[in-house]
């Protein structure tokens, strides 16, 4: 009996539904994995269809396309090393999130998900079934247990696993970011390894879906949590990984060990991920946005120039009287510095027109916020024009701090495809800019240096849709709102702790007044980057119609 084996891990980016285009991947690390000499060829949890497909899976005729593509899959790959695949299955009326082991030609093994995450972006109990407590399987010489991502969180599955003749524990993961992620990641598997005494190979798959980016950055422990492997987070990679027999059991032989990026970084790469993987998945290949000369449109503008290449980007200028002379300057100074085309189109014809149209039923009323929100809704609808004229889907610019309370305007600013910094406070665009333009790496496309002129970062924030208008005119200074949103949104306190940590009561009680009265907005808004728990869209769900406030 052999005292070796070499496993290949494919940490890989598949595509919801592209079932021919995933399975063109495991062939493909199948292929090098064999090259390789490796024994097994292991790619992530539901990598034949992709994930999170959500209700997608609830169609018969989705996962019987997806178990065809699995079969076939074991054919293409008969003469060679074992393949381990995620997809879902039926069995017996059932549906589960399954795990396959490929061999000779067939299905040799199979594990079912046991512990169902319901959390967050997670619904899976709603959509599949528990499946049992489980057995190892062998790829001679090794017995492999695998705990599908959520059951290595949960210390029965492993041990059931190990108490059943596993020798060392494979985890297939969709595993999405948010910041801190891979920390927490690394605790508990570190905990799966102490408790059962084994090595453990922890892969997950790279690559945007929707809001969420999943973050790669695969590992191998052996015993007492030691590292013996780090992949790289965000980037596709194949890595093959030998492990050795010895008195005690087996042990990985240590190989490549990545450091892994900071959190702005971290947070950066997965705006820009989000961005691109949305646009090469939907099929665009342009963007537009609209550039205010502020920080907000500033950073999405440097985002999309290193996610699509600058020579992808249109800045569009949509000036007003109340538009400075100084954010004209900053938007072209930004737009020359990232190399994008920018445009300038003026709202003053439109809005004559629109002010004259309404002229009769506005009469004897005083301008108020209907008339700022048509400067904002005319910028919207020239900028569909744009994009349905050119094909360039529209970026949104709106930061987590204007979503929150609705410092935007529906049908207007909020107008379009994608927002990459939907969950980016304002404190926190401040900072990502400042490091953007400290720093470069290879996956941006962008160039390097200032991309995002000072004068933009140190001015005060304006929307600029009356005179000498200041966002702090109708918000507490952001570094206080962010406070108070982070408390209440992110840690979900309530208004007495937030009072409790030092912020008067009637500041409070308006943020969250603008919270609930929001959400009408953020339920019609355009989907973008997760960057947190707490992230506008599947993390946070609340009731459009709701007269809850906390009284406390």
């Amino acid at each position: 009996m052999s005292d070796t084996f070499r496993l290949t891990l494919a940490q890989l980016n598949p595509t919801v539904g592209d079932f021919a285009g995933n399975a063109a991947k495991a062939r493909d690390a199948w292929q090098q994995g064999k090259d390789a000499g490796a024994r097994m060829v292991a790619l992530p949890e539901m990598f034949i269809t992709g994930y999170q497909v959500q209700d997608l899976v609830l169609k018969p005729a989705f996962t019987e396309g997806a178990m065809a593509t699995v079969d076939q899959l074991a054919l293409d790959c008969a003469d060679g090393p074992a393949v381990g695949i995620g997809h879902p299955m039926f069995i017996d009326g059932a549906l589960y999130n399954a795990y396959s082991i490929l061999e000779d030609g067939k299905v040799k093994a199979r594990t079912l998900k046991h512990e169902l995450p319901n959390t967050h972006v997670f619904d899976e109990h709603r959509l599949y079934a528990e499946g049992p407590l489980g057995g190892p399987y062998s790829i001679d010489p090794l017995r492999i247990g695998t705990p599908i991502c959520e059951d290595a969180w949960h210390e029965e599955v492993s041990e059931t696993l190990t108490e059943s003749g596993a020798e060392i524990l494979l985890v297939p993961n969709g595993s999405p970011y948010f910041r801190g992620k891979h920390n927490i990641r690394l605790s508990h598997m570190v905990a799966r390894v102490v408790e059962n005494d084994l090595p453990l190979v922890y892969l997950n798959m790279v690559g945007g879906q929707d809001d969420q980016v999943f973050d790669g950055g695969s590992f191998v422990l052996n015993r007492g949590g030691k590292l013996a492997l780090q992949m790289p987070a965000f980037d596709e990679a194949i890595a093959h990984i030998d492990f050795i027999r010895e008195d005690h059991g087996w042990t990985a032989i240590e190989g490549e060990k990545i450091a892994l990026p900071d959190d702005y970084e971290q947070d950066y790469r997965v705006m820009v991920e989000a961005l691109r993987d949305y646009m090469r998945k939907t099929g665009f290949k342009q963007v537009l946005l609209g550039m205010s000369g502020g920080i907000d449109s500033g950073l999405v503008a440097t985002i999309a120039a290193d996610a699509l290449g600058p020579e992808n980007v249109r800045c569009v200028m949509l000036p007003s009287e109340y538009t400075s002379e100084h954010s004209l300057e900053d938007a072209s100074e930004a737009a020359r510095l990232l190399g994008t085309r920018i445009d300038t189109v003026s709202i003053a014809g439109p809005r004559a027109a629109v002010t004259e149209a309404l002229a009769p039923l506005f009469k004897g009323t005083k301008e108020d916020l209907t008339e700022e929100n048509i400067q904002s809704r005319l910028r919207g609808v020239l900028l569909m024009a744009l994009s349905n004229k050119f094909g360039e889907m529209l970026l949104t610019t709106g930061n987590k701090s204007e979503v929150a309370v609705g410092y935007a305007t529906i049908y207007g600013d909020m107008a379009g495809g994608y927002n990459p910094i939907k969950d980016l406070y304002k404190m926190r665009v401040f900072e990502t800019c400042r490091w953007r333009n400290a720093n470069h790496r290879p996956w941006m496309m962008g160039p390097e240096g200032t991309v995002i002129p000072q004068r933009i970062i140190d001015k005060p924030p304006s929307a600029e849709l009356r005179p000498d208008q200041k966002d702090e005119d109708s918000l507490p200074p952001y570094e206080v709102l962010d406070d108070i949103l982070e408390r209440l949104v992110d840690k979900d306190q309530s208004v007495a702790e937030v009072v409790a940590a030092g912020h008067p009561r009637e500041v409070v009680k308006k943020i969250e007044h603008l919270i609930y009265i929001s959400e009408y907005k953020r339920f019609q808004s355009a989907p973008g980057a997760r960057l947190t728990e707490s992230a506008f869209w599947l993390d946070r769900r609340y009731p459009i119609v709701n007269r809850w406030r906390d009284d406390s």
